[in-house]
């Protein structure tokens, strides 16, 4: 394919038990499904599944059970609309063995996860890498057929413990520890990744590299050599991650990658 496959996030609202919930469950697994609809019927090629207004987020250690079972019957429901279309999801924060299991379970494509290799500071505070622990559990409940994408150098984070590291040699580090593809992003939602920072990773592995923040109608073209674009905010109204999804929007940016 001569253009990067667009990836369109279903940002889903807050779950019950958590402090900006407002809506009954049935209610946000209503409005799951209507939104991976546009984002399929305005010619997307993939969607991830995000619990990102589960605002603060945990640590899995102290993440109930209650997100991984809400967010597995979301996500099985959209793979039963939803036949042949590529799906992912994501479970923050760092809950990479919850989204396999979610993933396994409602027979998605891949997980998109943090934390891969190098520790970071992040909101909730710091994370160890996980690449070991997490390939092993895929290994152990049979779901190696599911890709696992990681985000390198990730957004909202602090990198000083890992500052003489550059992303590309995070990015070999997360091939060298099997990972199917990398995530390139910019500082936090919404912020552009830098082109320059994409065209080194993509010279450096030979692994699939994604960018996960910032992509739009104006600066699309800056991106073209990636393999996949993970838009979210961007396919909101007044871009904004929270507000409802514009189709005129996602029209928009996805005519422009087209061309």
């Amino acid at each position: 394919m001569s253009r990067p496959l667009i990836f369109g996030m279903v940002h889903l609202r807050a779950l019950p038990g958590t402090p900006l919930n407002k809506l009954p469950y049935r209610e946000i697994k209503k409005i799951a499904l209507q939104e991976a609809n546009v984002l399929f019927k305005n010619q997307c090629d993939g969607v991830i599944v995000e619990n990102m207004s589960d605002v603060p987020y945990q640590k899995p250690s102290e993440r109930g059970p209650e997100t991984c079972a809400m967010m597995s019957d979301i996500c099985s429901s959209i793979r039963s609309q939803f036949r042949d279309q590529t799906l992912g999801v994501q479970v923050l924060s760092c809950g990479n063995k919850e989204a396999l299991a979610i993933a396994a379970a409602a027979d998605l494509d891949f997980i998109r996860l943090e934390s891969y290799v190098f520790g970071h500071i992040g909101d909730e505070g710091f994370t160890e890498s996980n690449a070991a622990e997490t390939l092993r559990y895929r290994k152990t409940i049979g779901a190696e057929n599911i890709k696992v994408l990681t985000d390198i150098k990730k957004k909202h984070s602090s990198h000083s413990i890992t500052a003489d590291v550059s992303i590309a040699d995070t990015a070999v580090a997360a091939e060298f520890f099997l990972s199917d593809g990398v995530i390139v992003t910019g500082s936090h939602t919404g912020v552009a990744a830098d082109p320059e920072e994409l065209k080194v990773v993509k010279e450096t592995v030979n692994i699939p590299v994604f960018i996960g923040s910032g992509v739009n109608a104006d600066n699309i073209s800056n991106f073209k050599f990636a393999d996949g674009l993970i838009i979210g905010s961007e396919f909101k109204k007044n871009g904004f991650w929270r507000n409802e999804l514009d189709e005129d929007r996602i029209k928009k940016i996805v005519n422009a990658n087209k061309r």
